[in-house]
């Protein structure tokens, strides 16, 4: 399914990767029954994988074991534009929105790698490598395999 406004489209991988990086929220929506569930979380994103950290129960978990399939969306640089026409008035923004299938992490390896990809992220890949010591047997973590990516954006030129 192409874009309808192809002008706002973003076809480069590596800006929807930036994206990605730059986003502070990440929404993600499983599959509940005949309805979607979609809830905010922190998250953090490395190579073809989006890390995401939650409690050992709970309805995330109950509805990936149930069914992997996950849809996600970041944005950044939002700006409501306001003007004296009403049709004259946007919003800027860089998005990025993707399908994938979730998993359980269960290797306490794969859970280092994600958690310090959750810290690269919200410290802004200050290069420091944390330790998780014993966290890493309590933790829970989900990893989401991105098989698809969409960019959309709307900068000023579009509205002025």
């Amino acid at each position: 399914m192409s874009m309808r406004r192809r002008d706002k489209e973003i076809n480069d991988r590596a800006e929807m990767e930036s994206i990605l990086r730059d986003a502070v929220v990440l929404h993600i929506a499983l599959v509940d029954g005949d309805w979607p569930y979609i809830i905010p979380v922190n998250f953090g994103f490395r190579e073809n994988f989006i890390y995401i950290h939650c409690a050992g129960e709970g309805k995330k978990l109950d509805l990936i074991r149930r069914n992997p399939r996950a849809a996600f969306q970041a944005e950044t640089g939002v700006e409501v534009v306001h003007r004296s026409i009403p049709a004259h008035c946007g919003t800027l923004f860089r998005s990025v929105s993707g399908k994938g299938r979730a998993s359980i992490v269960e290797s306490r390896e794969e859970k280092r790698l994600a958690l310090q990809a959750l810290m690269d992220h919200y410290n802004r890949g200050n290069g420091k490598e944390w330790e998780f010591g014993e966290c890493l047997d309590e933790v829970w973590i989900i990893r989401i395999e991105i098989e698809s990516l969409t960019g959309k954006a709307s900068v000023r030129r579009h509205i002025d």
